[in-house]
Parts: structure tokens; C-alpha cells; sequence
């Protein structure tokens, strides 16, 4: 059980990543890029897909047509991009509220309870759409997304329009972060990340936890 640090149990303000915190979409990014893949007449596996992690949308593409050996122009490169986005909706479009991740519907009520505002702070534009699916839209007082913003993470902005939308200054909001460049992007925004996943994979996370489901646990161990 871990023992949990001042600044959680002091924060006004509870800033939100979406994929991989709340919910997992990235099995949908995979079957995506796969499909254009298999339309192009060759194979794209799960360790092709690793090299994808972190990576912007059109370097992802890159990617997949160096694996394919394919060199195309420009406009054909972005026509590719946008087939692959519709499938992406499309996939997600089917989703039900049971692939939330384990414990976050419940942590996230549980800090409300306690008067915790929380915001949203994803780069995904289909974040409105996902929220919708899994029935969680509620649960945000403000929900900053890829529709919102100019910068991508490590840039701090997501994080910092989350604060304003809160109407809280930086310092007093927590965020929950699965990625380096989150954690980075909080840290630039003057506010305390937790890192959900691994020490290993998220060193400079103030605190770590492997889900959210975890953190309510020890929540209620010193209500």
C-alpha cells in the first residue's frame, strides 16, 4: 500500500490524460494502421506498432511506408492519413462503457465527492467522442482536448487551459499522466504529475501507481 504524498490529498484541481489513463485505444490506432497496411498489399504486426508509440501521426505514416517500401507524394500521404483516421472513428464509434480501465470511473466520482474539480487534458480530437462511449462525460467540469489546443505535450498548454477552465492557478492541480512527455508537460505547467504505469518507463513522475483503481484504494485506506 503505498503512502500518499501532501500534494494529493491537498489538490484542488485533478487534470486528466485520456488513452492510457482512463481508457485504452491504442488496440484501435493498431488495427488502423494495419488495415491501410493490408490495402497496400503488405503486413503490419504488433512489433511494427512499436515503433508508432509517441510518435505524431504523420511520422507514424512514414513509418509504416518505409516498413511497406513505399515512396509516395505528398498528397497521397495525406489522403493515407486521413483513411486511417475515419477507421480509427470508425473502431471507436463501437465502443461501450465497459472498456473504461479498471477503477477510474471510481476514482475520479470519489475526488469529485471530495470537492476536487477535474478537468480533461488529452491531445486526441476524438476525445469528446470517446468520453461519449464510455458515458464518463459528466465526470469533467472542463475538457480540454486536440480541438482546443495549438501545442502538443511536452508543452504545458493542455495542462495550463485545464487550470484556467478550473479557474484554479497551476500549482493546486494534480496530473495524471502515462506518458514522459505528460509528465514533462505538467512539470512545465508548474503542477505535480502522477505517473501511471512503471518507475521505469516514467522517472520523473512525483508519484507512481500502476492504475487509477490503485490510487483510490489508498485514498480510502486514510479516509
Amino acid at each position: 500500500m503505498n503512502h500518499l504524498p501532501d500534494f494529493l490529498t491537498t489538490a484542488r484541481g485533478a487534470l486528466f490524460d485520456l488513452d492510457g489513463v482512463i481508457v485504452d485505444t491504442a488496440k484501435y490506432h493498431y488495427q488502423a494502421w494495419k488495415r491501410l497496411a493490408n490495402e497496400l498489399r503488405f503486413d503490419f504486426t504488433e512489433l511494427d506498432n512499436e515503433r508508432l508509440k509517441g510518435v505524431s501521426r504523420m511520422r507514424s505514416l512514414d513509418i509504416l511506408l518505409e516498413i511497406g517500401k513505399f515512396d509516395i507524394g505528398e498528397a497521397l500521404r495525406e489522403r493515407m492519413s486521413i483513411l486511417k483516421d475515419n477507421w480509427y472513428v470508425e473502431y471507436i464509434s463501437r465502443m461501450s462503457e465497459d472498456e473504461i480501465l479498471s477503477g477510474a470511473r471510481e476514482y475520479i466520482q470519489y475526488l469529485r465527492s471530495q470537492g476536487v474539480k477535474t478537468a480533461l487534458g488529452s491531445a486526441s480530437r476524438n476525445a469528446p467522442l470517446i468520453l461519449e462511449k464510455l458515458r464518463i462525460t459528466d465526470l469533467f467540469d472542463a475538457i480540454i482536448d486536440g480541438n482546443c489546443v495549438t501545442h502538443a505535450k511536452p508543452d504545458p498548454e493542455v495542462f495550463l487551459r485545464g487550470a484556467e477552465a478550473l479557474g484554479l492557478p497551476p500549482e493546486s492541480c494534480v496530473v495524471y499522466e502515462d506518458a514522459e512527455a505528460g509528465v514533462e508537460a505538467a512539470h512545465r505547467a508548474g503542477m505535480k504529475a502522477v505517473g501511471i504505469g512503471t518507475a521505469e518507463a516514467l522517472p520523473e513522475a512525483d508519484f507512481i501507481v500502476a492504475s487509477l483503481g490503485e490510487l483510490l484504494g489508498d485514498h480510502a485506506a486514510v479516509l
